[in-house]
């Protein structure tokens, strides 16, 4: 009697057993077709470079109270916003940077343009020099400057494309500074293989209504061939 108590008992427990083993196995099983953590992130990378990423481009225009439309009732007026316009009507994912700063020679440009660079820049436009003129700066003092400028871009990214805008001066300079002066630029250009705006004020220059009362800034209208100019290049860099 005690022999069939014990069988019994017996049976229950290997019941019991296979019940809890059972368990355990359907347990484990859905747990195997869960998803890993690292899996999971796999995925998620895998989503993440599939999808096209939206990324705008960046051109920083560098230059002084030409660039920064000096005299002007909004900033909007200036060149740079122009450019912007034209960009933005052309569906072109472009972002215009004004950097320009009244008064800036090429020696200010040379100690600010480290920080300036603290940003991604994908074009670079070169505007100063017109300031060194002015002031009668040695040439060589404002060849060397533009240069150091244009070392930094390219060290920073070799990638930055960099357009050089051509200056001139009034004749009043004397025919041989303004003559050496206007051969910097585009020598600079030839040197560095950059692209070159022939001359930012053509059409503009000496045109008293297209200038204000002192003759030297660009008025709305002034502003608006000054990115027609800046244009006729740089839209070729963009192709």
């Amino acid at each position: 009697m005690i022999s069939d108590l014990f069988t019994g008992y017996r049976s229950i427990y290997l019941k019991f057993c296979y019940f809890l083993l059972l368990c355990i196995f359907i347990s484990c099983g859905k747990d195997a077709s869960k998803t890993t953590p690292a899996e999971t992130s796999k995925s998620t990378e895998n989503t993440t470079s599939e999808t096209p990423a939206t990324s705008t481009k960046t051109i920083l225009c560098f230059g002084d109270s030409l660039t920064a439309g000096f005299g002007l009732d909004d900033i909007n007026e200036a060149y740079p916003a122009l450019l912007q316009s034209k960009i933005d009507s052309l569906g072109l994912k472009y972002t215009v940077i004004n950097s320009g700063l009244s008064g800036e020679t090429s020696a200010g440009g040379k100690s600010r343009i480290n920080w300036v660079l603290k940003q991604s820049v994908d074009i670079f436009l070169l505007e100063l020099g017109a300031n060194d003129g002015l002031r009668g700066v040695p040439l060589t003092e404002t060849r060397s400057n533009l240069q150091a400028i244009i070392d930094a871009v390219k060290k920073k990214n070799p990638e930055t494309k960099i357009i050089l805008a051509g200056m001139q001066l009034p004749p009043n300079m004397g025919p041989e500074y303004t003559t050496e002066f206007k051969t910097i630029f585009p020598e600079l250009a030839e040197k560095n293989d950059l692209a070159l705006i022939p001359f930012l004020l053509k059409d503009v220059g000496g045109i008293a209504e297209l200038n204000q009362a002192d003759g030297i800034h660009p008025t709305t209208e002034g502003q608006k061939i000054l990115a027609d100019n800046v244009w006729a290049v740089l839209g070729k860099v963009l192709e």
